[in-house]
């Protein structure tokens, strides 16, 4: 399809898809002559995935380059190419590991990972942005006086290793490894708002079934 074609079965403006071919968001068109070049089903998939993690998900240009960069390095085995993409998201600062409530929170995460058994969350904490952000939550709850310690972390951790298998089994049904990656970042983008969501909805409708709407 030639460039007005993408931009119409795309939505996104010519003036827009050629800013993200200079930005290197979108692989250049076949060259046809020294003006025109064509562009396949691949540029289409790929730019509503840009357009998504830009004007949905609000990440920086910058941002979507580098993610998009791991999406595409077939160097990378499957586990380490969707965690490179992953971890390029935006992500929390490092805790300061002098305070007495980070390391308190440490303490009680790698105890629930001890208890789960999962040992490969735990040979990557040092550089888990996953692991971070929960230690510096569990650290925000000590330093408020409630009690989010190993044992009341446990049961959520087994759903969400649930919602793991769900999320793998259905990345798993994308062919190549790059859709794979793709529609991983897509749900952590986009996916992890929607169950959100559904977690408060859940609450708002269990709250009124126990305790009515007075």
């Amino acid at each position: 399809m030639r460039l007005a074609e993408l931009s119409e079965r795309s939505g996104v403006s010519t003036a827009t898809i050629k800013y993200y071919l200079r930005e290197g968001l979108l692989a250049p068109g076949r060259q046809v002559n020294a003006t025109t070049a064509d562009y396949d089903e691949e540029h289409l998939r790929r730019l509503r995935l840009v357009r998504a993690l830009i004007h949905v998900g609000r990440l920086p240009v910058a941002t979507v380059r580098e993610v998009l960069g791991h999406v595409d390095d077939e160097s990378l085995g499957r586990t380490i190419r969707m965690g490179a993409a992953l971890w390029a998201l935006p992500q929390i600062p490092e805790p300061d590991t002098e305070d007495a409530y980070v390391r308190a929170a440490r303490d009680e995460v790698d105890q629930l990972l001890d208890t789960l058994g999962w040992s490969n969350a735990k040979a990557l904490v040092t550089i888990s942005p996953a692991y971070r952000s929960l230690v510096v939550a569990v650290a925000a709850f000590r330093r408020l006086g409630h009690g989010w310690g190993a044992e009341r972390m446990e049961p959520y951790a087994r759903l969400m290793h649930q919602a793991a298998v769900l999320d793998l089994d259905f990345v798993e049904t994308y062919p190549s490894e790059a859709e794979r990656v793709e529609i991983a970042v897509l749900g952590a983008v986009l996916a992890e708002p929607m169950l959100l969501a559904l977690r408060r909805l859940a609450q708002e409708e269990e709250s009124a079934r126990r305790y009515g709407f007075e």
